[in-house]
């Protein structure tokens, strides 16, 4: 379990960019379940159809990669004080099933699929109430600062 004060400590980004809100397991090496609680106050939601708002498809895709990358940092015993930063490099297979909208608790889960020489991959999911809203296999790499 790992509250937001943690999560700052594997993850480079911040507000507005932060898009993990609490991790409800790990286990290094295998998988990861965090949450993003979307509300209203999103600064996003100002401009993206403001009369029906509905969370960005990419800031999905980004917050299962950040799900990936706390444990991808955790799986390597690193943080990013270390002089290490986990680029996003790709995706495959990406897919949006259902909107994400205000009052929502988007899930986010990942497993790894494999690491070679730095670049991690990763299945992820995203689902609200166990209804899937994303999927994809998303590419890491592990860099120095």
């Amino acid at each position: 379990m790992m509250d937001v004060n943690e999560i700052r400590k594997y993850l480079p980004h911040r507000y507005p960019f932060l898009l993990v809100d609490r991790v409800v397991e790990l286990v290094p090496g295998e998988s990861i379940v965090a949450y993003k609680n979307v509300t209203i106050n999103e600064p996003y939601f100002n401009g993206h159809f403001p009369d029906h708002p509905v969370m960005p498809g990419v800031l999905i895709q980004e917050a299962m990669a950040q799900a990936a990358g706390i444990l991808g940092f955790k799986t390597m015993d690193k943080t990013p004080q270390d002089g290490s930063i986990y680029y996003f490099v790709g995706s495959d297979k990406l897919r949006f099933k259902r909107p994400v909208v205000p009052g929502d608790q988007l899930q986010l889960e990942a497993k790894i699929v494999s690491e070679k020489r730095g670049i991690w991959k990763f299945d992820v999911r995203a689902t609200v109430e166990g209804e899937l809203a994303s999927s994809a296999t998303i590419l890491c790499a592990d860099r120095k600062v």
